[in-house]
C-alpha cells in the first residue's frame, strides 16, 4: 500500500534512531499507518534528542522518550541481585532484565495514544522478539503486533540486509549518519552492554580491543586496587561508599548506587565475559557482555548470604529459585504466574540478608575484603573458633559421624561383595 492509501490506524514503534528502525518507521508509514515512536531511556549513552528529530523528519506523528531507569533498577535489577540470577552460570541477564520494563513503557504509550498495534525491529532469529511479544500479550492481551523482520514482503524488500536498508534510506530521504557499520551489533542499558553477530559469530574470533565500550582494558586499569563498601537491606543494595578524587562519597538512591558501581567497575576493567549461550528458540549464540556494576553487586551480595542465610534456605533457593528465575527472565516470561511465585520466594529468602561487604576492584578482578552484619546471629566467632571450645561439645561429633557412616559402610560392603575395589 502506498502513502496515498487510506490510513490503517496508529502503531507504536520501538524506535532507536538507527538504520533498521528508521527504515521500519518509513515502511510502516508507506503501508498506511500513523506511527508513534517510542524510545526508552534505561541508562544507555545515547543522543535521544537527535533520535527524536530524526524520527520526526522521517514522518513520525509523535515521539515519546520515557525515562525508565528507576523502575528498571528497583523492580528488575534488584530482585535479580537478591536471588543471584544468572543464565547458564555466567550471564547476568543485562538485556533480559531491560526488556520487560521497556515493553511495559511501550504499552503505556500505545494505550495513551490509542494505538491498535505495537511494532519492533527484532530479528526473527533472536530472543528479543520472544521477550517483547510475550510481554505485549500479557500486558495488553490481543494487541496486534507488527514484526517486520518476520513479514515476507519486508524480508523480500530488504533481502540484501544492510545494503538494501541503505538503498531504501537513500530513496526515501532517511538521514543516515554513517554508511559504515561496526562488524557487530550492540545493545546497552544501565546494567550492561552486549555485543553479538558480525565477526563475533565465529566463536574462535577474539573480540577486538576497540569493541569494548564501557570498561577499560584490564591491562590498562589503575595499578592500585580501588576499595569500596556495599550495604544491603533484605538483600537489596541500599548504600555504596567509595572514594572519588580523594573525597569520600556515599550514595543511597537505587539508580545512583548502580551508576556508582558501574563507574568503579568500568575504570577497573571489571565485568567482561565472552560466552556461547543457548537461545530460547534453540539456536546457540556467541555473546560478549560488559556488566561492570552489576558484577560487583552480584558477588558482594552472594558473599553476604554466606554470613546471613540459613544453610537449608540457601540450598533450596539456589537449587530452585535462582535457576528458574534466570530462565524466566531469559525466556521472556517475566509477566507470568511463575515469576510472581518465584518473586515471593525471593522476598522470603532475603529477610535476614542485612549487612556490609567491603570490596576491592583491580585490573579486571573483583574480590571480597570482609563482611559484617548486625542482625544475623548465625555466625558465632567463639563457636567457629578452633582455639575456643565454647558451648560446642566436640565429643558430640563422634555420634554425628557414626550416624552418617551407617549408609556409607553398607555401600562399602555392597561394593566389596560385587568384586569392586574402592581402594
Amino acid at each position: 500500500m502506498t502513502e496515498s492509501a487510506s490510513k490503517k490506524g496508529k502503531v507504536c514503534l520501538a524506535y532507536s534512531g538507527g538504520l533498521d528502525t528508521s527504515c521500519i518507521l518509513k515502511w510502516l508509514i508507506n503501508q498506511g499507518y500513523d506511527v508513534i515512536c517510542f524510545l526508552a531511556d534505561c541508562g544507555q549513552e545515547e543522543d535521544f534528542k537527535a533520535a527524536e528529530q530524526k524520527a520526526l523528519k522521517v514522518g513520525a506523528k509523535k515521539v515519546y522518550i520515557e525515562d525508565i531507569k528507576k523502575e528498571f533498577v528497583e523492580e528488575f535489577c534488584w530482585p535479580a541481585i537478591q536471588c543471584n540470577a544468572n543464565y547458564e552460570t555466567l550471564y547476568l541477564l543485562g538485556t533480559s532484565l531491560a526488556r520487560p520494563p521497556i515493553a511495559r513503557a511501550q504499552i503505556r504509550v500505545a494505550q495513551k495514544e490509542g494505538c491498535f498495534a505495537v511494532s519492533h525491529g527484532c530479528t526473527g532469529k533472536g530472543n528479543d522478539q520472544v521477550r517483547f511479544e510475550l510481554a505485549f500479550q500479557a500486558l495488553q492481551p490481543g494487541i496486534k503486533i507488527i514484526a517486520p523482520w518476520r513479514d515476507p514482503a519486508f524480508l523480500e524488500k530488504f533481502a540484501g540486509g544492510r545494503n538494501s536498508l541503505l538503498e531504501y534510506a537513500s530513496q526515501q530521504g532517511i538521514p543516515v549518519t554513517s554508511t559504515k557499520s561496526k562488524p557487530w551489533s550492540m545493545d546497552e542499558n544501565l546494567a550492561h552492554c552486549s555485543y553479538e553477530a558480525g565477526i563475533l559469530e565465529d566463536p574462535n574470533t577474539t573480540p577486538p580491543a576497540d569493541m569494548w565500550k564501557l570498561t577499560v582494558d584490564p591491562k590498562e586499569a589503575p595499578d592500585e586496587e580501588e576499595l569500596f563498601t556495599v550495604e544491603f537491606s533484605k538483600g537489596i543494595p541500599s548504600k555504596l561508599q567509595y572514594t572519588e578524587n580523594g573525597k569520600s562519597k556515599t550514595v543511597t538512591d537505587a539508580v545512583d548506587i548502580l551508576t556508582a558501581a558501574n563507574t568503579i567497575g568500568r575504570r577497573n576493567g571489571v565485568g567482561r565475559i565472552d560466552i556461547v549461550e543457548n537461545r530460547f528458540i534453540g539456536i546457540k549464540s556467541r555473546g560478549c557482555y560488559e556488566t561492570p556494576g552489576l558484577t560487583c553487586l552480584h558477588f558482594a551480595h552472594l558473599d553476604l548470604e554466606g554470613l546471613c542465610m540459613d544453610r537449608e534456605v540457601r540450598a533450596l533457593r539456589d537449587q530452585f529459585t535462582t535457576i528458574h528465575y534466570g530462565k524466566v527472565l531469559y525466556n521472556g516470561h517475566y509477566f507470568s504466574p511463575q515469576r510472581e511465585f518465584l518473586h515471593a520466594s525471593i522476598l522470603e529468602s532475603q529477610k535476614t540478608v542485612n549487612g556490609k561487604v567491603r570490596c576491592g576492584a583491580y585490573k579486571g578482578n573483583f574480590r571480597i575484603l570482609g563482611r559484617e552484619s548486625e542482625t544475623s546471629k548465625l555466625y558465632d566467632m567463639e563457636e567457629s573458633s578452633m582455639d575456643d571450645i565454647g558451648d560446642f561439645d566436640p565429643a558430640a561429633a563422634g555420634g554425628f559421624i557414626a550416624v552418617e557412616a551407617i549408609r556409607l559402610k553398607k555401600y562399602g560392603v555392597m561394593k566389596k561383595e560385587a568384586g569392586e575395589d574402592l581402594v
